[in-house]
């Protein structure tokens, strides 16, 4: 006969659906603040709200105007964003089978998305020193990568994945591109850095030479667009990993939206508006590559095997 305490506990359990659900609410959330991020500095709005929490001393809420409300605005859907990576801590507490490695996955969105908050106001306090910002960015793109990792476990939970995938070979490849996405970024990060947006118009000093930093960059894109070809041709040669052909190109036509943005704006002095979206066009193609080399490991092998 069942225990009270275990009929209690029975009755807390989460669904792998609803853990799914959750999860998928952080992932988005993460997205989200990269793009209200750059935002704040795209528009100069980085010392809108010269204060933290509060934006003014004495101040709570901006009443400075443009860009204190969009310095503001920032920190508002960081506050969400933390919800919502709290959350998904608390309900990865209650799902039945759930891999310990997973629940720690979960904590440590929760505790980088956290960090994020001291890290803000030192660069805050520091007036955007440029190391700083940059600093903010990649912590993003880290906790954004445990996001969507979270995700996909929490997928191969509910669906049931869990054969292994592709040969070794691909996944060497996968991985390879993988670590061509982290250099074609991180140089993107020192091209922002050296560009004309500082973040602020009170005199925040860039980091490097724009020129250099684009040339950089560029190469990098194009040893991340290689790795990318030759991980389609080796797709397209192995009839059982169509559904991996698939997000591949998938992830090409986000990356070739992106090298559109990319050129449209160069070519036009590089308005704010256009670099926000070459920007979050970037950490869109962060996250599906990250899913996407991902999908050639536990635990979304069903995307290379006999469920297709």
């Amino acid at each position: 006969m069942e225990t009270p305490a275990a009929t209690a506990a029975r009755g807390l359990e989460v669904s792998a659906r609803r853990f799914r659900q959750v999860a998928g609410a952080a992932t988005l959330m993460l997205l989200v603040v990269v793009a209200t991020g750059a935002t704040v500095r795209l528009t100069a709005s980085g010392l809108g709200c010269q204060h933290w929490p509060g934006c003014q001393p004495g101040q709570p809420f901006p009443e400075r105007g443009f860009h204190s409300y969009v310095e503001f605005g920032n920190r508002v859907v960081a506050f969400l964003t933390i919800v919502a990576t709290l959350a998904a801590g608390i309900v990865s507490l209650f799902v039945a089978g759930l891999a310990r490695r997973v629940k720690v996955l979960a904590w440590f969105c929760f505790a980088g998305t956290l960090g994020q908050a001291p890290l803000g106001a030192v660069t805050v306090y520091y007036d955007l020193d440029p190391w700083l910002v940059l600093s903010h960015f990649l912590l993003s793109l880290v906790v954004l990568t445990a996001g969507v990792v979270l995700l996909l476990e929490a997928l191969g939970l509910e669906r049931g994945w869990t054969r292994p995938l592709v040969p070794g070979r691909l996944r060497v490849v996968a991985a390879l591109f993988g670590a061509a996405l982290v250099s074609m970024v991180l140089t993107g990060t020192f091209v922002t850095a050296a560009g004309p947006h500082p973040g602020s118009s009170e005199g925040v000093r860039r980091l490097g030479n724009f020129q250099t930093a684009i040339e950089v960059h560029v190469r990098a894109t194009a040893a991340f667009g290689l790795l990318l070809l030759l991980l389609l041709v080796a797709l397209w040669r192995r009839p059982g990993a169509r559904r991996l052909l698939y997000a591949t190109l998938g992830v090409l036509a986000v990356v070739l939206l992106q090298m559109a943005i990319g050129e449209i704006q160069y070519r036009n002095r590089l308005p704010w508006w256009l670099v926000l979206g070459h920007v979050t066009t970037a950490a869109v193609v962060w996250a599906a590559t990250v899913a996407l080399v991902c999908s050639f490991f536990r635990p979304v092998a069903a995307l290379a095997t006999s469920r297709e």
